[in-house]
């Protein structure tokens, strides 16, 4: 094996990626990046009974978004190709029985002729007796395989085509002490496995051979995957040792929890909790149903990277926003949790917030001119409003108000007086603020507000606040109504940056329209 290091990410292309197969895939990138590897794309598609169609160009997709693109994999040159591919599984079925027929021959497998009825009917005996049917040391001698049949028997068996697969030959009475780089030493007694089916009777072998195949072809270092596959990794140690291979070093990773804290967050969650579990947006092809996904509801990428990496690591600081240059500077799998991550939903938007601050605000004025501009309802108002869509224009509203966004789409709801004269005002506000004299006070304020020549915020605000104090009123008699006439509502940025965007004619003309409706 390389003593370079490899890593790879396996995913089935059965559906949408879930965000907890994303963490494999991060944690798998990071570590390789550390350590100066290859971080490798396997696609796992044997099982053709489950594929979906398009799902592998999801996959690919999904992880160019996330910026974690793969060293090797589908699409690889040529000489990469030739060294280590294919890298999708169904290409490489033809690698697989050649390995099987050497653990026969060396001892550590044998084919079993079992029919699903024999062995449904062991099971339900046992479940009867209420034990646990187990094929593996203690009834394989009794059951329907070559270890039990004589080698006549056997070979007159396949010769005659009968059905039969090839199963992993567990050894009895030994204590494995196998070695997770995040759990430690983990003891296990091989009299409590079955012999696995290798092979199956249509000619292609079960993920726990073909796996271990090809780590061992692409000279995988390390195994780092999710928590579910802990149970396997005795027999896959096992298979490492049947073949007489150096086996990798492996990690598991903990759950991905629902917020709760109780239970694994699944692909069905998202849509009924009320947020997305996958990368990107995932239309099924066989229902057309539609499922959320962290670009389409506006998410940043590195923002998604980096609140997945806290989902059971954690560097031991206190710093909680990291580049990915930084996560992997900081990653070390040793400061993977074991215990299961808790899915926080407003954690997610915490991070989506803290990456929109640090984003330039050219480039979400940008987006939000695209938001407004695909809203039909939205562009029509601002076009009969006749305001200006100038990157420059935007680009200042957008720093008026994005510290109170956590996501692009929030800007119009934030922003949209900007824009738009408002059609209402606050009832409630208006009983309390707007009083018997405020006409008379807007209407002279309209005046010296006409009068300024030097627009800019801070000397809008030095002079209408030395006409109240000239005036000897208080400020809240004249601020609050002012805000009320400007948005319509006692929300928004500091007031006299809003009269210096939306200019000189349209403050004076939206405070003689509040006066008009208001009065």
């Amino acid at each position: 094996m390389s003593t370079k290091v490899r890593v790879r990410f396996a995913p089935s292309p059965t559906g949408p990626l879930h965000i907890g197969g994303v963490r494999t895939a991060l944690f798998n990138y990071l570590f390789a990046k550390k350590h100066g590897g290859d971080f490798i794309l396997r696609i796992e598609d044997t099982d053709q009974n489950r594929y979906v169609e398009g799902a592998e160009q999801y996959i690919i997709d999904s992880l160019k978004w996330l910026n974690i693109p793969f060293d090797q994999g589908p699409g690889s040159s040529n000489e990469i190709e030739e060294k280590y591919g294919p890298f999708r599984q169904s290409e490489r079925k033809n690698l697989y029985k050649a390995y099987a027929d050497q653990l026969i021959e060396n001892g550590w497998a044998y084919y079993a002729f079992d029919t699903a009825e024999e062995l449904d009917a062991h099971r339900s005996e046992h479940e009867a007796q209420g034990k646990t049917f187990i094929y593996n040391w203690h009834n394989r001698l009794k059951l329907n395989n070559s270890l039990a049949l004589s080698s006549e028997e056997v070979e007159k068996r396949i010769a005659a085509g009968e059905d039969h697969v090839i199963r992993f030959k567990s050894p009895q009475d030994e204590k494995l002490h196998l070695q997770d780089i995040i759990r430690g030493d983990i003891e296990i007694d091989t009299n409590i496995l079955d012999d696995k089916v290798l092979f199956k009777s249509d000619g292609m072998p079960t993920y726990h051979l073909a796996n271990i195949v090809d780590d061992h072809l692409m000279e995988i270092s390390h195994v780092i995957r999710g928590e579910e596959w802990l149970p396997s990794m005795a027999l896959h140690v096992l298979l490492y040792r049947a073949f007489d291979w150096q086996a990798p070093q492996f990690a598991h990773l903990p759950l991905i929890l629902k917020p709760t804290g109780k239970g694994k967050l699944s692909k069905r969650d998202g849509d009924k909790l009320g947020f997305p579990v996958f990368p990107m947006e995932w239309k099924d092809p066989a229902t057309g149903d539609v499922s959320r996904g962290y670009k389409e509801d506006g998410y940043f990428n590195d923002a998604v990277i980096n609140f997945l990496a806290f989902l059971g690591w954690n560097p031991g600081t206190e710093q909680e926003i990291f580049s990915l240059d930084e996560l992997i500077n900081a990653f070390e799998l040793e400061k993977v949790h074991k215990s299961g991550a808790r899915f926080d939903p407003d954690k997610t938007n915490w991070y989506n917030h803290q990456y929109l601050q640090q984003k330039e605000d050219k480039r979400l004025a940008e987006d939000f001119i695209e938001i407004i501009k695909s809203d039909e309802a939205i562009s029509a108002e601002v076009e009969k409003a006749g305001t200006s869509l100038s990157l420059e224009f935007v680009e200042q509203v957008v720093a008026s108000i994005k510290e109170r966004a956590n996501f692009v789409s929030d800007f119009w709801e934030l922003s949209n007086f900007f824009f738009v004269s408002p059609s209402s005002y606050d009832e409630k506000a208006c009983k309390k603020q707007w009083k018997e004299n405020t006409n008379e006070y807007m209407n002279e304020l309209a005046e010296v507000i006409n009068g300024i020549d030097d627009f800019s915020s801070e000397n809008i605000e030095a002079v209408v606040k030395q006409w109240i104090t000239d005036k000897e009123l208080g400020f809240g008699k004249i601020m609050a109504p002012l805000r009320l006439a400007l948005v319509g509502e006692l929300k928004g940025p500091h007031v006299f940056d809003i009269i210096s965007l939306i200019g000189k004619q349209e403050t004076v003309n939206r405070l003689h329209k509040a006066v008009a409706v208001l009065g």
